[in-house]
This record gives structure tokens, sequence and C-alpha cells, in this order.
């Protein structure tokens, strides 16, 4: 059988991000609870950035780095998000036209809530087994934004909605999948899925998100446990704590995966509490760290605890990685993969860690001005155009480097710019 997974894998954290503790204490939230959240920063997207340029930018340098015969050979292009900018038009094709990629390409849009990425990422690695077209790449790129505001509930929906806005975060992963995946080798046929119908999350309207938080954390340890449970019926001798080395999460923010994480170690192996302590530093840990550097991105998030993973583990041997992914509504997945020493060394050249040490930090009066102002490019915005003259000096203190960014909008069409 033909190996298959991640050739390549960026992450692209936008260009700003805030203080979670100081939009806390803004808020006048408990603070004392943020410390069992585990969150530290989320992403902000700016006013000229969406959905594709988020995408744009974590694929460009993965773009670059291809000969180009490999460039030529990606025939599939699949985005991924909750945050669409048109009804019809999947946002695949202004990710196409930006990067330069061959016109003999099918492209189109996959929308499953966080479940998304991943279910682009399955979606291509069996296109490559597949063998349809012999050689070929795929790029999947989960990319979201959360600009809205939680809507007001009735009976159904009284959730407590002060924590979504510290971990709601900005961004995209991207990934080149193909038959020599040196950053993470799939297990061919090691998966676990598990999905029925719910309403812990939703977005009713383009710009807004309704739910309830208590039963959305139920629906996911539900599924973290029957994910695995089916994984482990499909592959032999599987074990929650020596099969994997490592575990990238789903994270809506770090507090959930390592109560998930917990409960897991106590159903699946018996261990005691300070067992799951050392067990959660060691195995889970690593991949925490982009996300709450990032906060949660929706489709993106699983890969970006991958992302995470890779770059923050120690690798002196091939290590296996275990995944749970969960989408709201709902749909889960548990699969796994092979990281090897090289699969890292390669990874750490698109310095994931310093783009998004770089980033321009936020203060909360800017931070609130974006909230207000961001109706100028919500959902079925007609005409617009931006003002981009504050982005050179937040792009100098970033680190600089050309990056896409929306410059207008004309007749519902998205014009872009490369801006340095």
């Amino acid at each position: 059988m033909k190996t298959v997974g991640i050739e390549a894998m960026n992450v692209y954290g936008g260009t700003a991000y805030l203080d979670v503790f100081e939009l806390a204490r803004h808020r006048n939230l408990d603070t004392t609870r943020f410390d069992n959240l585990l969150m530290k920063e989320k992403a902000v997207s700016l006013i000229c950035e969406d959905p594709v340029t988020f995408a744009v930018n974590a694929a460009k340098p993965i773009i670059e780095s291809l000969p180009e015969a490999d460039k030529k050979s990606i025939e599939l292009l699949i985005t991924c998000t909750e945050s669409g900018i048109d009804f019809g038009k999947s946002i695949s094709t202004y990710v196409h036209h930006y990067l330069g990629l061959s016109r003999n390409c099918r492209m189109f849009e996959i929308k499953q809530a966080c479940y998304s990425g991943t279910a682009g990422f399955q979606m291509a690695v069996n296109f490559i087994l597949s063998q349809a077209s012999p050689g070929a790449k795929a790029l999947v790129v989960a990319t979201d934004i959360s600009r809205f505001i939680a809507v007001d509930g009735g009976e159904a929906l009284t959730a407590d909605w002060s924590f979504v806005e510290p971990s709601s975060g900005a961004g995209a992963v991207a990934i080149l999948v193909g038959e020599n995946p040196a950053v993470f080798q799939i297990d061919v046929g090691a998966n676990g899925y598990y999905g029925y119908e719910v309403m812990d999350t939703c977005r009713p309207i383009p710009d807004s998100e309704a739910g309830n938080s208590d039963l959305s954390l139920l629906s996911y340890l539900d599924c973290c446990e029957k994910t695995y449970l089916e994984y482990a019926e499909r592959v032999a001798d599987a074990d929650y704590r020596d099969t994997f080395q490592y575990l990238a999460f789903h994270t809506p923010f770090g507090g959930m995966v390592k109560g998930a994480h917990r409960s897991m170690m106590r159903k699946m192996t018996k261990a005691k509490p300070a067992e799951i302590e050392a067990d959660f530093a060691q195995r889970v840990v690593p991949g925490l760290m982009y996300c709450q550097q990032m906060g949660n991105i929706l489709g993106a998030t699983v890969l970006l605890s991958l992302a995470s993973t890779v770059d923050n583990g120690r690798f002196e041997a091939p290590r296996r990685v275990g995944c749970f992914s969960y989408g709201s509504g709902c749909c889960s997945e548990f699969y796994s993969g092979i990281v090897t020493p090289e699969g890292q060394r390669l990874q750490h050249k698109f310095q994931i860690t310093e783009h998004l040490n770089r980033r321009y930090k936020l203060s909360m009066s800017h931070y609130d001005y974006l909230l207000r102002s961001s109706d100028a490019v919500k959902f079925g915005t007609r005409n617009v155009k931006l003002d981009l003259s504050d982005l050179p000096a937040m792009l100098a203190s970033s680190g600089g480097g050309q990056r896409l960014y929306l410059e207008r909008i004309s007749e519902f069409h998205r014009v872009y710019r490369w801006v340095s």
C-alpha cells in the first residue's frame, strides 16, 4: 500500500493578537478561572483580514518551497471553513488564484463545524490512496475567523458565553498531502468516527454564534471516548496510554482538553491523579502551545494542535501521534500517524513559533475599535474600500514579509492586495 500523509504544514496566526487576561479584566470576568482554562493569547482578525487572506498566507510558504513540478502536481484544493463569504462561490477559488496554482485543479469547500479540517484531510488522503492520478498532490487549507457576538438565547440557549470571546481566535493551517509524508505519515485504516445530531453550538446567521456550552462539553467528552473505542475496535492491540507517544486534540481551550484527557485516562487506564497530570504534561501539552497563542480556530484547530506537537515534541525516534477531532452538530474522529525526526527538522523551516511571537500586540481600545468596525466587511457586503495605511507599521513590528490583505469589495467581488 502507498504511504500517504502530510508532506508540509504551515500555520498562519494573523497580523495581531490580544492578551486574553487583559481582555478578561476589561470585561470584568472572573480571572481566577483563567489558570484552569489554560488560555494566554488569541489571534484577532483585522478588518482587512478574512478567511481568504488567512488561507493564502498560511499556504504561500509551502507553495514557494516547492519545485515547479510539484506545484503543478497539486490537482486537488480543499478549503475547510465555517466562515464562508458567499453562499455559492467557494473561497477555494480565491485561494487558487492568489497562490497561482494550475488550472487543472479540482477545488471546493467543506463545512462541518470544527471537524471540517479533518474532513478535508481525510478526503485528500483517500484521493491519494485511490491512485486515480498517480503522483498528484492535494492542498488542504482550514481557515476560520471569529467576529461574531453570541445570539441572545431562550430556554435552550442559556449558556454562559463570557468565556467564548477570550477563547475565540482566528487563523489557518495549510497542509500539503501526498505520497511522501515526511511530516506526518497517516496510519491508513486506523480511524474511529462517531456522530449524531445535537444542537450544541451553531451559526444560525453568518456573523453570530448560538448554542449551549454545557451540552457542547458533554458532546465533546462523549465523542472523545466513542471515537477512540471505535479506533480500538479497528486497530489490534491499541492502548490509549502506550500506543501514542503524543496526543493532539481539537482545542476549544486548553482546560477542556485537560478535562477530556483526564476522563480518558480514568476510563481507559484507571490512572491515578498524579499519573494523569504527568501524562498530560508529557503527551498533550506540546500540542497545546500554539493553541494557547491563537485561541480556537475552529476547523483548523486539531491541525494546529498537530503542528504544535510536531514542532514542540521530542522526536529522537519516530513517534505515533493520536488525533481527536470534534465538530459541533456533530461529527468526530480519532486517527493517528507517525512523525519522524526528519519530519520535525523539515517542519521547523516554516518558523511557526517565530511568526506567532512576532505578531503585533493590540491594545484594548484598538481591539474594541475592530469589533465596532467589523460590520464594514460582514457577510453580504456589496461595496467597500478599506484603508490599509496602518499595515506597514504593524508588519514592521511583526517581522515584515509579503502578505495578502483585503483591499476592497466591488459588487460583491473581493479584491486583495499583497502588502510588504
